[in-house]
């Protein structure tokens, strides 16, 4: 993802809100509700595809690219079961420090996932979010696959998403 800066924070109206809510259903289905919040605030960056939603003053959801998806410390903060794809012990270290995501190293996929779609990457044993990633095949033909790139990194931890401070 290429750089960014802040440019500007402010409240959103209920109406927009709601537009939001309706396509993170979309994403990640009733797993949306637990992102829902009284005022909600929107952080515009100086890249035009990119901005963040602001809940309870942390960035737990995001815009990019034409989708709505949680963010990495949304997706830690309030844990949802859809769009999952668990990675063994021995990718856990190249996924945390922001490897595309690798078959081999993939032990589970939700059936919801779909191809150029986001995804959340999480530890197979703990089921803890480890990285946000949008999915290259659908969760079928994921696991037929043996070998290559199945996820491309978006957001992983110490990225420049995840240190955001304003």
């Amino acid at each position: 993802m290429k750089k960014f800066t802040v440019k500007k924070r402010h409240t959103i109206r209920k109406g927009q809100a709601a537009e939001i809510f309706s396509r993170l259903k979309d994403q990640i289905g009733d797993g949306a509700t637990l992102f829902s919040a009284d005022t909600i605030e929107i952080l515009e960056t100086s890249s035009d595809d990119l901005c963040f939603y602001l809940i309870n003053k942390k960035p737990l959801i995001m815009e990019f690219g034409g989708w709505i998806f949680p963010t990495l410390k949304g997706a830690i903060e309030r844990p949802f079961p859809q769009r999952r794809v668990s990675v063994d012990a021995g990718a856990i270290p190249y996924v945390v420090n922001g490897a595309d995501v690798m078959r081999p190293g993939i032990t589970k996929v939700t059936p919801d996932v779909q191809a150029q779609a986001p995804v959340q990457v999480v530890d197979d044993r703990h089921g803890k979010p480890l990285a946000i990633a949008l999915a290259l095949l659908d969760a079928p033909h994921i696991m037929e696959s043996t070998s290559g790139k199945m996820c491309k990194k978006v957001h992983f931890v110490g990225d420049e998403i995840w240190n955001l401070e304003f």
